[in-house]
């Protein structure tokens, strides 16, 4: 429970949910202390470590179904573990847990030596889960193809996102950039998923036009120590920016001038739905579903094969973009999180009704 999009997803539902009737507990497969565990335990909810997860281990399984044995007071198993999450799911019917979720929040996946051994696991998901969620249309369609499911949003607090022109000022002194800098920023986990090497060669081309910019890295990752060397053999460390991982997402978009953010793939891309909120101009890759765009004449999906300095020039043609208030938009589109957090309440209840014999 780090600071990553799906689980920072989690936790606006979690936060949402009226916990004297709903409670999440939290199982996850890092033994160390992550950065969300002391507000879960503060809310009331637990959180059991599990060794990493290999989805072909008989002791995993053993393991797994141990522990959901010997708790029957979860008569829910909601998993966010994609293609994988068929290991839980059989496990948890086997232990009789009446509601099983599969939860898909990506797209499409790199044809790497993974890719055979997902799609194996991703056939077995049907005949173990009882309900199908999905973040997007077409991360529902590509995990759960032929099959029913429902879209739940990765919602969020519109307003806390809102442009606010003196927290622009404010954040730039306090990351020490110019108020006068062009800066175009990213916010996602450094892995090949996200495309972090191409950005970088996307931003060596904007500089040489726009010598004063900034690249804003907002993230942390086991790529980052990669990046950072391709940045230093271009010559351009001081112009860009890296923060880490961060809790206060909502005022470093305040900072930036163009969101830009060229996956490989994603379930929908929260990101950029938050980038969105806070006004800002979006330049995307075409592989992002569209679904993401919830604004209008704010964000333009971009051909990844075009070259970094087609892409710059892109950018370019973006800054001249007012920004303004979009929280409306961001509402309008069902992204808000109190409309969500309602519907997902709303099925728990339902499944709870389903299920009268439960022992709660």
């Amino acid at each position: 429970m780090g600071l990553g999009g799906l689980e920072t997803m989690l936790m606006n539902y979690y936060r949402h949910m009226p916990r004297d009737r709903i409670q999440f507990d939290f199982l996850v497969h890092r033994e160390f202390n992550a950065d969300y565990d002391k507000e879960i335990l503060s809310l009331g909810g637990k959180i059991y470590h599990f060794q990493r997860l290999i989805p072909w281990s008989r002791r995993y399984r053993r393991q797994l179904t141990a522990f959901l044995g010997s708790h029957p007071e979860y008569r829910i198993i909601h998993v966010h573990q994609d293609c994988f999450s068929a290991v839980a799911l059989e496990c948890a019917k086997q232990c009789r847990i009446p509601v099983r979720i599969a939860h898909s929040h990506i797209s499409s996946q790199d044809k790497n030596w993974k890719y055979p051994l997902k799609c194996y696991y991703k056939n077995k998901i049907p005949s173990a889960a009882t309900d199908f969620f999905a973040c997007s249309q077409k991360a529902g369609e590509w995990m759960f193809e032929g099959h029913s499911f429902s879209v739940l949003p990765n919602a969020i607090d519109a307003a806390r996102f809102t442009y606010r022109p003196e927290a622009s000022k404010a954040i730039r002194r306090k990351l020490h950039i110019d108020i006068r800098a062009c800066v175009i920023g990213h916010v996602g986990r450094f892995h090949p998923q996200k495309n972090h090497g191409f950005l970088i060669d996307i931003f060596y081309e904007f500089l040489k036009h726009h010598p004063e910019s900034i690249l804003l890295l907002v993230g942390d990752g086991s790529g980052r120590a990669a990046i950072r060397r391709k940045i230093n053999r271009l010559g351009i460390s001081s112009h860009v920016c890296f923060t880490g991982s961060r809790g206060d997402v909502p005022d470093l978009l305040q900072a930036m001038d163009v969101f830009v953010f060229p996956s490989h793939y994603e379930g929908l891309g929260i990101s950029i739905v938050e980038a969105q909120a806070a006004g800002l101009p979006c330049l995307i890759s075409d592989t992002i579903p569209a679904e993401c765009i919830v604004t209008k004449h704010l964000v333009v999906r971009y051909d990844l094969k075009k070259t970094p300095d087609a892409w710059a020039e892109k950018i370019t043609s973006l800054l001249h973009l007012p920004r303004k208030d979009r929280t409306d938009e961001i509402r309008q589109a069902g992204y808000d999180l109190a409309q969500a957090a309602e519907k997902l309440e709303t099925f728990y209840a339902e499944a709870k009704r389903r299920n009268r014999s439960w022992l709660f």
